[in-house]
């Protein structure tokens, strides 16, 4: 793990993986998540001469905590890492929570962004047209319910959940996330991904719930950017089987997105998806590249 020093004086922490004259892939992990490779991902990108990026956003684990952010202010973070590490142009990918912050890096960041992509991305809670926690499973019904109560009700909420977390291993995963993982999701919560999973969790709660409080009160907030302003080649994976982030959320944003290259998939969830497709996620995003 490697910490930069930002110009704030927070620290952000980050791990890079892959080709050291690679195109960066910068990688906005889910929520609650932190900076942990996992290495079929690594070997994904690596394979398509991309070097894998990710931080752990603020609040989590060893990045300092940066209270009342939105969406958009990951821009900044995400240009003094791309100084840090000597690059200039990178493409983006977000996971769940991490979504909206590869949009904001594609809104934002457009003379440096070549292409991004958003895998089981939320979309705005303010979303015209979108009953935003219909489909949802109840923990996050409940969580969401918090988050636009307050931050004290959201705060006790996350404690007594990130208790939970704290200890997790990879064999209790499934049955932690409850009615959160479909039958398909629940499915590839084995083996290594599950180990990875775990460590991702553990590590996100490490110093607290900063991160993921700040998360959630910038989801139900105002981005700071219009996803319909996007102008940067995206590209939009959604699974139908997703108690996580529902369906409607990857067809709303599909409809906002100018020339989004979409991928409605019926038989995915919220992990498998992730799991199964990330190679080609990477290759449409590879190929954007001059």
């Amino acid at each position: 793990m490697s910490s930069l020093r930002l110009a704030d004086g927070r620290t952000l922490e980050y791990l890079t993986a892959g080709p050291a004259d690679g195109t960066p892939l910068v990688f906005h992990h889910g929520t609650p998540f932190a900076a942990v490779l996992f290495e079929p991902m690594v070997a994904a990108a690596a394979r398509h001469g991309l070097r894998l990026v990710i931080h752990s956003r603020p609040g989590y684990a060893g990045s300092t905590p940066l209270p009342g952010r939105t969406v958009a202010d990951v821009t900044g973070d995400v240009t003094a890492l791309l100084a840090e590490i000597g690059a200039d142009r990178f493409v983006t990918v977000g996971w769940s929570g991490g979504g909206p912050h590869a949009l904001a890096c594609a809104a934002l960041l457009s003379e440096r962004c070549v292409a991004a992509a958003t895998i089981a991305g939320v979309a705005p809670y303010t979303a015209d047209g979108l009953d935003w926690l219909a489909g949802m499973g109840p923990e996050n019904i409940e969580e969401f319910a918090a988050a636009t109560a307050g931050v004290e009700l959201l705060s006790a909420f996350l404690g007594a959940q990130a208790q939970a977390l704290a200890q997790v291993q990879g064999n209790q995963i499934a049955a932690a996330l409850g009615g959160l993982v479909s039958d398909v999701d629940r499915s590839v919560l084995t083996d290594d991904f599950a180990e990875y999973s775990a460590a991702a969790f553990r590590l996100a709660v490490s110093a607290g719930i900063a991160g993921w409080r700040d998360d959630d009160l910038a989801f139900v907030g105002d981005w700071g950017f219009d996803p319909a302003g996007v102008q940067t080649p995206v590209s939009l994976w959604q699974g139908a089987e997703d108690r996580m982030v529902p369906f409607a959320h990857g067809q709303w944003l599909a409809a906002q997105l100018p020339g989004a290259s979409v991928h409605l998939e019926p038989a995915e969830g919220h992990l498998s998806l992730a799991l199964a497709r990330f190679d080609d996620i990477v290759a449409e995003l590879a190929a954007r590249l001059p």
